[in-house]
């Protein structure tokens, strides 16, 4: 694929093996504070699998790999989770050996004010024994180069964690015990989840960043818990959200969203619910 500036990469598809063990599901579930799923898994918890491992000589300054199959040639490169969509086609139990068919589907390049931008799509495909069991699209954006230091005071990651407060909604004020659990179940080395003085320095952010897919998996599970378990999800990450702050992950009417305490929406989700 040619992003608009003329970059040539086109990794081709790829495909992993794994088994649905019990173990992250049930890590999974202890860090949501509800029972672990009997079964099936609910919406999205297959990223608890088909994780890269990489060595730790292969990570860059940044904690992710400095090198990978969907990682573009980008000089300094800093990645952002952006969104995603996800469709259920039959339940993905524990116990199943799963084929995750991966490939990247489009890719843009642009000039931000930071630097340059680059978009990309993967899609990622579930089979069990040759049965479609989900489909998912990632948006992940790499920027070039570091970002400058926030102008505004830092936030100190004093939260006090995630509390359901009713069928509808969670009160997250992240903490690093949560993000840190997070981030070992996903095996996510990022530094902007651990490391504040890297998170604020470096990347220009105000204090550490809470996992877009945590955000994500909470907006789902508001989903699940009501009357009917959503079969598709289709969100978008708007801002990030910091450890420290005071954050309502909520349901609406088509799906939910995740509000930060300045009252401006950080993520939305929007689902269709099976009967």
């Amino acid at each position: 694929m040619t992003g608009e500036q003329g970059m040539s990469w086109a990794p081709g598809p790829v495909e992993t093996v794994d088994v649905i063990a019990e173990g992250p599901v049930r890590a999974l579930a202890g860090l949501l504070d509800i029972d672990p799923p009997a079964e099936a898994l609910p919406p999205l918890w297959h990223w608890l699998f088909h994780l890269d491992r990489y060595p730790q000589a292969a990570l860059g300054p940044d904690g992710h790999p400095r090198d990978g199959h969907f990682l573009p040639p980008l000089p300094d490169r800093r990645r952002m989770f952006a969104g995603a969509r996800f469709t259920a086609h039959a339940p993905i139990r524990i116990g199943d050996e799963v084929v995750k068919h991966s490939a990247l589907t489009s890719v843009a390049e642009k000039e931000g004010r930071s630097g340059r931008l680059l978009f990309t799509t993967v899609r990622h495909r579930l089979l069990r024994g040759g049965e479609l069991l989900a489909v998912e699209e990632q948006d992940i954006v790499y920027r070039s180069g570091d970002a400058p230091a926030s102008a505004e005071p830092p936030i100190r990651p004093d939260g006090k964690g995630l509390r359901r407060t009713d069928e509808r909604a969670f009160a997250l004020s992240a903490d690093p015990a949560l993000l840190f659990r997070f981030s070992a179940l996903t095996y996510n080395a990022h530094r902007i989840h651990y490391d504040f003085a890297y998170a604020t320095e470096v990347e220009g952010h105000r204090g550490l960043v809470v996992h877009g897919p945590l955000l994500a998996v909470l907006m789902a599970e508001l989903g699940r818990t009501a009357q009917a378990s959503p079969e598709a999800l289709s969100f978008t990450l708007r801002r990030p959200v910091f450890a420290g702050t005071n954050a309502t992950v909520e349901r609406t009417d088509d799906g939910a969203k995740v509000t930060n305490e300045a009252g401006e929406t950080a993520a939305v989700m929007t689902f269709t619910s099976g009967v």
